[in-house]
């Protein structure tokens, strides 16, 4: 279906949509769902395609309030036919991972709980924490999310003391080792002293631990053991003694008492309000309770089973097949659990079980965790609470007719006109969305070193955010998940009238509210208001605002840092003939710093990409004039 056609959602086109649903066979396999800009609304899957297709459409259909605005925008539909259940699973999964359609995000992106990422692109990975999925590349692995940041912490701080690994991102010193290294704690990562082969195979041990498979590892080490002793290697076996020792601390947790402790499982369960849903997941291995991931999910999009179902799915899917358990414990039966156990059971090479216990030590598994999700929804509702009073109390101060959802605030930094950037943050329910955070650069020529122009860079920012929507008066702003409720912009009422310029310019001032926040008196304008809106500054709706123009100076701030450090570092650099941004780029990523460059010998600096022996020389030249 293309945009030029725009066709009537299938919902007000009765007979064109009997006549689509006709056409689709009862087999497995993967649908997805357009709107009448040809935009992914949302891919699925299922054993029987008519059967579910035709479910979306029926007038008494149970629908979430979510599903239910989806199908009134859906104008086509395509499917792909699979051979098995288990194919269509993993279709689905691999096109909503490069499509992310808007109503296929059921799990919240919650900051809250950390994972652990060893970014196995790494000629040496590093390993450390995160709160955002959405660093890395591909080849890197994430664990989690962990539901304790504290623990999971002194974990990985007795992981770096129990095994040699690289303890700094960058080297500290530019031709020996530091201090880390004649500690034990570093085999000299920076220096070369280690090969990347060996190195890897040192933090493919400790990937084990957040795998789960501890009792596996410590068992490989004490075989490594016996052989050094054996071989009268006697310091390496200590070495690798005092490691077991500190593998053995770690799991000195409480056993879960279940009869058969050689059985790896996994538990979970949720609990849930009319908004929230909070997911924990308990990882059992041998007996012991190995790790704690919680999830938090839109209560409104789907049954409890259908969320947990979701949740292993995307949880597998991202995991090793020696993660995933020989047996799923989970509080409600599952809507295609015989779908999951095929493909997980595929994935791992042996049957996996899912179970929903109802009686005896499996059911109490199941109500521990259970617990653990009530305790966190508990916590998620304080916090939805204060921001859902934030956003009533800032909808009766600027009289909205509904919560600003989705409000952006925008702000520029710059020194004297150099570097001019702005930045673009997003909240949404009153928390960061980082996902979709935006940096511009200024292009107006007018910009420049000593001439600096907030309104006229504020203006450009606006036109260039929302050019799409004045070209295409077509496209959809009322339920747009990328359409504001409310754009706040940092300043006072000259940079709230240069942004309302260009609204009115694009016609677009009707449809999008914004207001200002001056910095001074903690402030609000409102256009055409010569007087600021009497307020206070410390009540829950301005808070918001603050705390939203906080972070849109955070962000930009730091943004023009990044772009001074990257112009500083290579203004020297640029005096050099033949040296283009490209290798600029290159040399930099080898040396790290200019100092480093100046100091390197004509030899050290060839071995840089890109840098030949003819223009080492010059670099060196450069820097050691005669």
């Amino acid at each position: 279906m293309t945009t030029s056609q725009k066709a009537l959602p299938l919902v007000k086109d009765r007979e064109r949509l009997e006549g689509r649903l006709k056409e689709i066979p009862a087999k497995p396999g993967v649908y997805i769902m357009r709107d009448e800009s040809d935009r992914i609304l949302y891919i699925g899957k299922s054993k029987k395609l008519r059967s579910r297709l035709r479910s979306y459409f029926r007038e008494a259909s149970d629908l979430s309030p979510r599903i239910a605005l989806m199908v009134q925008q859906v104008v086509e539909i395509e499917i792909i036919v699979t051979d098995t259940e288990a194919e269509a699973l993993a279709l689905e999964a691999n096109l909503v991972k490069q499509h992310q359609p808007y109503f296929n995000v059921l799990l919240k992106d919650d900051k809250k709980y950390p994972y652990v990422l060893i970014t196995w692109s790494e000629d040496y990975p590093r390993i450390f924490l995160t709160r955002n999925r959405r660093l890395g590349k591909k080849q890197d692995k994430y664990y989690g999310p962990y539901t304790d940041a504290r623990i999971l912490r002194q974990t990985l701080h007795i992981v770096k003391r129990i095994f040699p690994l690289r303890q700094r991102p960058q080297p500290l010193f530019k031709d020996r080792p530091c201090l880390n290294y004649d500690l034990g704690r570093c085999p000299g990562v920076c220096q070369l002293l280690i090969s990347p082969e060996e190195y890897r195979k040192t933090v493919q041990k400790v990937a084990m631990l957040f795998q789960g498979r501890t009792q596996e590892l410590i068992d490989i080490l004490t075989a490594q053991m016996e052989q050094a002793a054996e071989a009268l290697n006697f310091e390496t076996a200590a070495r690798i003694r005092d490691q077991i020792t500190g593998l053995k601390s770690l799991t000195a947790d409480q056993k879960v008492s279940l009869p058969d402790d050689t059985v790896s499982r996994d538990a979970i369960a949720l609990a849930a309000d009319d908004r929230h849903a909070c997911i924990q997941l308990f990882q059992i291995r041998a007996g012991r309770l190995v790790g704690r991931l919680g999830f938090v999910a839109d209560a409104e999009s789907a049954t409890p089973g259908a969320i947990l179902q979701r949740v292993l799915e995307e949880h597998y899917q991202n995991a090793e097949s020696v993660e995933i358990p020989t047996e799923i414990l989970v509080q409600y039966e599952l809507p295609e659990s015989e779908m999951l156990a095929e493909f997980l059971g595929e994935r791992k090479g042996r049957k996996v079980t899912i179970l929903a216990p109802q009686r005896q030590s499996k059911a109490e598994l199941i109500e521990m965790v259970e617990r653990n999700a009530e305790y966190e929804l508990s916590r998620t509702q304080k916090f939805a609470d204060r921001n859902s009073e934030a956003m009533q109390d800032l909808a009766n101060i600027l009289d909205l007719p509904d919560l600003p959802r989705r409000i952006e605030g925008y702000d520029i930094s710059h020194i004297q006109g150099a570097n001019a950037v702005a930045s673009q943050v997003v909240f949404i329910d009153g928390l960061p969305a980082k996902q979709h955070y935006r940096h511009y650069k200024i292009k107006n020529p007018a910009v420049t070193v000593g001439h600096s122009d907030d309104f006229a860079s504020l203006a450009e920012v606006i036109r260039r955010r929302f050019r799409k929507y004045a070209e295409d008066p077509q496209l959809e702003r009322v339920g747009n998940p990328d359409f504001p409720d409310l754009v706040m912009i940092d300043g006072g009422k000259g940079q709230l009238s240069s942004v309302v310029a260009v609204l009115q310019e694009m016609n677009l001032l009707e449809d999008l509210r914004v207001v200002s926040l001056a910095k001074q008196r903690e402030e609000i304008f409102l256009p055409g208001e010569s007087l600021p809106l009497q307020t206070d500054a410390e009540q829950p709706g301005v808070q918001l605002l603050r705390r939203l123009r906080d972070e849109a100076h955070r962000f930009a701030v730091s943004f023009h840092r990044q772009q001074r450090s990257d112009k500083l570092r290579r203004s020297r650099l640029d005096e050099i003939p033949g040296l283009g941004f490209e290798r600029q780029k290159q040399l930099l990523a080898h040396f790290h710093s200019i100092d480093y460059i100046r100091e390197a010998s004509p030899k050290q600096l060839a071995e840089a990409p890109g840098i030949g022996p003819r223009l080492a020389q010059e670099i060196f030249d450069y820097f050691h004039p005669a």
